[in-house]
C-alpha cells in the first residue's frame, strides 16, 4: 500500500501523524507540520469531549473548521486513555460488557459506549475514525486477554453499525479502523483480526501495550499482530514512535504511526540528528542511524554549526546550535517552536527515506 486516500487528501505511506491530543501540536503551528512534510494529525476523541466538547466543535465546522488545519485528521476512540486511568485507579470507573463507566470525581459520571464514540467522531468530522476497543497489557492473564477480544469484537460490530447508519446519504465517507487485541497470544490475535474482518473495516490498528515491563519494544507481539491483519488493508502501529521502532515496524508491514515523542523530546531540548551518511534509505534500515543533540549542554554554547547539517528545517537553515542553546537558557518560547519544527522535520525526512527505500 503506497497511499491512503482520505477525504482531506492523499497520504503517502508509510506516514507519521504527530499527536495533537487537544487539537493542537504543542509549540508548533500547523504551518510547521506542513513544512515538515507530514500529512496528518492524531487527535483524541475522549479528551476533545471534555475540552472543548463535541457539540461546540461540530457547530464550528468540525475539527477542520475549528482548527483551520487542512491535512488529514485521525481521531483515536479514547478507549486507551479510559482503560489506563481505570487500571491505575479502579475508583475512576469500571469496564462493563456494554459500556465504560468513567468517574474522575464524585461529581462527574461519563458513560462511554461504542455508539457515542462513533457519534462524537462524526461531530468532529474526522477523516479516519477508530472503533472502541478494550486494551490490555501483554502481562495480563489469559482470561483478561479473552475478555478483551470478546468486547473488542462486540464493540467493533456496534461501532460499524453506528458508522454505517451515520454514513447514509453521505458521498464523502470517512475511514473506520478496527483494533486487533489479543495480548501475546498469536491465536487470539488471529481470531480477533479474522472476526473484525468479517465485520469489515478499512484498516486495523495494533491494540495493547507494545512495550514490556522494562520499556523495551515487543517486536514479537507487534509482528504477530501485523501477521494477523489482512495484507490488503492499512496496518497502524498506534502510539509507537521512536525512529528506530518505526523503521523496524515498517519491515513488519505497518504503514501508519503516531506518537508524542518528537514534540515532547523537543520541549526538553533533545533534538534528533542523522549520523553522517545515514540519511539514506539504506541507512535508516540499519542500527543507530541517528543521535540526540542535547541542546542545553555547555558544549554547544559556542558551536556555530546547525543542529543537523543535512536538515532543511527553519532552525537548521537559519540558526546555530549556540543560538538555540542561548534561547533555551533564556526560556524564550521561540526555542520550543524551532526545536519542535526540527524534530517534526526529522520525522518527515525519516518517512521520505522509508518510502524511497520501497520505491
Amino acid at each position: 500500500m503506497k497511499f491512503l486516500e482520505t477525504r482531506s487528501g492523499r497520504v503517502p505511506l508509510p506516514a507519521f501523524f504527530p499527536d495533537a491530543t487537544y487539537a493542537s501540536v504543542r509549540a508548533a503551528p500547523f504551518d510547521d507540520v506542513y513544512a515538515a512534510g507530514l500529512f496528518g494529525l492524531e487527535m483524541n476523541a475522549y479528551h476533545l469531549m471534555t475540552k472543548p466538547g463535541a457539540k461546540l466543535i461540530k457547530s464550528l465546522g468540525g475539527l477542520h473548521g475549528f482548527t483551520g488545519y487542512r491535512g488529514t485528521i485521525l481521531t483515536d476512540s479514547g478507549g486507551f486513555q479510559l482503560y489506563s486511568l481505570i487500571r491505575e485507579n479502579p475508583d475512576y470507573g469500571e469496564i462493563r460488557d456494554g459500556e465504560i463507566i468513567f468517574r474522575p470525581d464524585r461529581r462527574e459520571r461519563m458513560v462511554f459506549t461504542p455508539e457515542k464514540c462513533i457519534t462524537a467522531q462524526f461531530q468532529y468530522g474526522s477523516d479516519i475514525m477508530m472503533a472502541l476497543d478494550l486494551c490490555t497489557h501483554p502481562d495480563d492473564s489469559p482470561e483478561l486477554q479473552r475478555r478483551s477480544v470478546e468486547l473488542t469484537v462486540r464493540w467493533g460490530a456496534r461501532c460499524k453499525a453506528e458508522f454505517e447508519k451515520l454514513c447514509r446519504g453521505r458521498a464523502d465517507r470517512p475511514l473506520l479502523l478496527g483494533i486487533v487485541q489479543g495480548g501475546g497470544d498469536p491465536e487470539l490475535r488471529r481470531e480477533c483480526a479474522d472476526r473484525l474482518e468479517e465485520i469489515g473495516f478499512d484498516g486495523y490498528g495494533f491494540g495493547g501495550w507494545p512495550l514490556d515491563s522494562d520499556g523495551a519494544i515487543r517486536l514479537d507481539v507487534l509482528k504477530m499482530a501485523a501477521d494477523a491483519m489482512p495484507d490488503n488493508k492499512l496496518k497502524y502501529a498506534m502510539g509507537l514512535g521512536k525512529p528506530e521502532e518505526i523503521a523496524r515496524c515498517v519491515e513488519l508491514g505497518y504503514r501508519l504511526f503516531d506518537c508524542v515523542i518528537p514534540t515532547r523530546e523537543a520541549r526538553h531540548g533533545r533534538l534528533y540528528a542523522f549520523r553522517p551518511g545515514m540519511d539514506t534509505p539504506e541507512g535508516v534500515r540499519g542500527e543507530a542511524f541517528y543521535r540526540y543533540i542535547y541542546a542545553l549542554d555547555a558544549e554547544y554554547c559556542r558551536d556555530g554549526r546547525p543542529v543537523d547539517e543535512t536538515c532543511d528545517c527553519a532552525l537548521c537553515k537559519n540558526h546555530s546550535r549556540a543560538y538555540l542553546n542561548h534561547l533555551l537558557k533564556m526560556g524564550d518560547p521561540h526555542a520550543l517552536r524551532l526545536s519542535t519544527a526540527h524534530n517534526l522535520r526529522f520525522y518527515g525526512r525519516l518517512m521520505e527515506l522509508l518510502r524511497d527505500g520501497e520505491a
